[in-house]
C-alpha cells in the first residue's frame, strides 16, 4: 500500500492537497473532478463517479444512482458470484464416451465428446502469469498446442484399445441449451474471437488465429495461415501484396451461419503480418472434427462423420427479464438446500452400455476467474453465467444464470434491485445497465468475503498488466490501482481499489457513456479522476 512510507503522504501534500481535514479533502476532490469534467473534450459526455471507504462509507458521488453501460465491469459481478456460489476449487470435466467391445476394440455406434462447460480447453498456460513474471527472449516458452487436451483424450481412447468407431464422432454441447449469442450482442462482433459463440464444448476459446502476410514481391497474392490447422472454414482470399508504404487494409467478413470466411483488401510488401482472432461458427462441430482427425492419426478408423449435437428447444417461453426477476431460494445461495436435480444434462449423449473412455479435468475455477478478469475474456464470463444457472437452478441458460446473479447481488451483497440489469455475464450486451453505487457496493461487500484475496488478485494492476499495463505507469499510482476496465462503443468504465496518499485504500467506480467516439479524451479524464482521488485521500 502507498502508506508504507512517508514519501506518499509528502507527495500528496506537495501536490497541494489538504492533509488535516476530511471535509477540506472532500471539497478539494470535488473541485478537482469538476475541473476535469468541465473540459470541452469531455464535458458533453455523461459521467458517474462513486468513491467510498472499504466499509462503504461515502467519500464522493456524482450521478451515483444513474444508469451507465458497464461494459466489461459486468465481469466483476459475474466472477464475484461465481467465486461465492460455485467455489474457488470447482472443476469441470470434458469426457469421451462410447460403447466399446474390449475384445475387438470396436466402438459400436457414435463416439461422443461431451463438453463440461470448461473455458480452458486450449493452449493457455495456467495459472495465469502476469507480464512481469513471464519468461522473455531466449528463455520464453513456445506457445502450447491449442488442441493439446483433445490430443491427450485421443491418446486415452487409443490406450483403451479402440481400433474402430462404427458411427460418428459427435461433439455434445448439451450441458447448456444452445443459445450461442446473448441478447443484443452486435452482429459485427460475431466474426471476431471476442464475440465467439457460447458453447458447453469450448475449444481454444472458440476461435482461430488467422495470419495474413505479404508476399515477398508486390503484385502477388498475400499468404494466409490458419491456426490450429484443422480444416473448418472455406477461405475466400482476395488480398493483394501492394507496394511498400501502402499500409494494411485487410478485411474479414463472414455471414451469420456461414462457414465461408472472406478475406479481402491489400497489404504492403513491407507491412508486418495482420494477425486476427476469428470466431468458430460451431465450436462443438469443430471439436468433433479435430478429435476425429486425431483418432484417425492414431490408427483408429471412423466410419461416420464429425458432427455436433445441440439442445435447441428447451421449452422456456418466458421472457428474459421475467425469468431473472424470480428470486432464487436464499437457502440455495447459502448452500443449505439441495437442488433435487442432476447437474448434468446430456440429452442423448449416453446410451445404455456407454463407458467413459477419456477425461480431461479443468483447472480450478479460481484460475479461470484470474484469466477472465485479467484479459477480459468474454466467453469465459458467459460460461460462468451458464454454470451458475445450471448449478443453482438446474438449468444452464443465460437467463437462469442472470437470475442467480441478481438474487445473489440483492439478497447477499445488499445491492438495490433497481440499480442494475444484466443480460449477459461479460458486458458485451448493449442492454446491460448498472449504477456506480451498485458497483462500489459490490466492491465493498467483496472485502468481507473469504474469497476476496483471490478475487482482488484477478484484477488488472496499474502499470503492470492487461488493460492497465499502459495506464497509471508512474508513481504514485503504479502498482496501487487494482481495477477492472470496460469499453463498449461510446461507453467506458473503471472500477476497483486504490491505495491512496494517506495510506488507506478506497473503492472507486468511474463510468462514462455517450463520449465522443474515436479518441481517448474520456479515458484520459478518467485517469485524472483516479489520480485526484489518490492524492486527496
Amino acid at each position: 500500500m502507498c502508506g508504507e512510507g512517508a514519501a506518499q503522504t509528502v507527495a500528496g501534500a506537495a501536490a497541494g492537497w489538504p492533509q488535516d481535514s476530511a471535509q477540506d479533502s472532500a471539497q478539494g476532490l470535488d473541485r478537482q473532478i469538476a475541473a476535469v469534467l468541465t473540459q470541452p473534450a469531455v464535458s458533453r459526455a455523461h459521467w458517474g463517479v462513486k468513491v467510498t471507504a472499504l466499509d462503504g462509507t461515502p467519500i464522493y458521488s456524482l450521478n451515483e444512482a444513474q444508469f451507465f453501460q458497464p461494459a466489461s465491469n459486468t465481469k466483476l459481478f459475474t466472477t464475484a458470484t461465481a467465486m461465492a456460489l460455485l467455489g474457488a476449487q470447482m472443476t469441470f470435466d470434458t469426457q469421451v464416451v462410447g460403447t466399446v467391445d474390449a475384445a475387438s476394440g470396436t466402438v459400436t455406434g457414435d463416439l461422443s465428446l461431451v463438453g463440461g462447460g470448461e473455458g480452458n480447453l486450449s493452449g493457455r498456460e495456467l495459472p495465469y502469469a502476469t507480464p512481469g513474471t513471464r519468461a522473455k527472449g531466449d528463455a520464453a516458452v513456445a506457445p502450447a498446442d491449442p488442441l493439446r487436451y483433445l490430443a491427450e483424450m485421443a491418446d486415452q481412447v487409443a490406450a483403451k484399445g479402440v481400433r474402430l468407431v462404427t458411427g460418428d464422432v459427435v461433439g455434445y454441447d448439451t450441458l447448456f441449451p444452445w443459445e450461442p449469442f446473448p441478447s443484443d450482442w452486435s452482429i459485427d462482433d460475431m466474426v471476431w474471437g471476442y464475440g465467439a459463440p457460447v458453447s458447453a464444448l469450448t475449444i481454444n476459446d472458440n476461435q482461430l488465429k488467422v495470419t495474413v502476410a505479404p508476399a515477398a514481391v508486390a503484385g502477388r497474392p498475400a499468404m494466409v495461415q490458419v491456426w490450429p490447422a484443422t480444416p473448418y472454414y472455406t477461405l475466400d482470399v482476395k488480398v493483394n501484396t501492394e507496394a511498400a508504404k501502402a499500409g494494411s487494409r485487410v478485411r474479414f467478413e463472414r455471414a451469420p451461419g456461414s462457414k465461408v470466411l472472406h478475406i479481402s483488401g491489400g497489404i504492403a510488401v513491407d507491412s508486418p503480418p495482420d494477425v486476427e482472432e476469428v470466431a468458430i461458427q460451431d465450436p462443438a462441430e469443430y471439436a468433433a472434427m479435430a478429435l476425429k482427425g486425431m483418432l484417425e492419426a492414431r490408427g483408429i478408423a471412423v466410419k461416420g462423420v464429425a458432427r455436433a449435437m445441440h439442445w435447441e428447444d428447451f421449452g422456456e417461453r418466458r421472457g428474459f427479464l421475467e425469468q431473472t426477476r424470480e428470486p432464487v431460494d436464499t437457502r440455495r445461495l447459502d448452500g443449505t438446500a439441495g437442488l433435487g436435480c442432476s447437474v448434468v444434462n446430456w440429452p442423448q449423449a449416453r446410451r445404455q452400455g456407454d463407458s467413459v473412455l477419456a477425461t480431461h479435468r479443468s483447472a480450478p475455477l479460481v484460475e479461470d476467474v484470474m484469466v477472465t478478469n485479467k484479459v477480459s475474456q468474454n466467453l469465459h464470463a458467459e460460461l460462468m453465467l451458464h454454470q451458475l444457472g445450471l448449478r443453482l437452478t438446474c438449468f444452464g441458460t443465460a437467463a437462469q444464470g442472470a437470475r442467480v446473479v441478481r438474487s445473489f447481488l440483492t439478497a447477499k451483497a445488499g445491492i438495490d434491485k433497481d440499480d442494475f440489469v444484466f443480460y449477459d455475464g461479460s458486458g458485451l450486451s448493449g442492454h446491460d445497465l448498472v449504477t456506480p453505487r451498485a458497483t462500489a457496493r459490490l466492491l465493498s461487500f467483496a472485502t468481507t468475503q473469504p474469497w476476496f484475496a483471490d478475487w482482488k488478485a484477478s484484477l488488472p494492476v496499474g502499470g503492470e498488466d492487461s488493460g492497465l499495463a499502459a495506464r497509471f505507469a508512474k508513481t504514485p499510482l503504479k502498482d496501487h490501482v487494482f481495477a477492472k476496465t470496460g469499453t463498449l462503443g461510446e461507453a467506458r468504465a473503471l472500477s476497483g481499489y486504490l491505495d491512496c496518499a494517506s495510506g488507506k485504500t478506497v473503492i472507486f467506480s468511474v463510468m462514462v457513456t455517450s463520449h465522443m467516439p474515436g479518441g481517448t479524451d474520456d479515458r484520459d479524464a478518467m485517469d485524472k479522476i483516479v489520480a485526484a482521488i489518490q492524492a486527496a485521500e
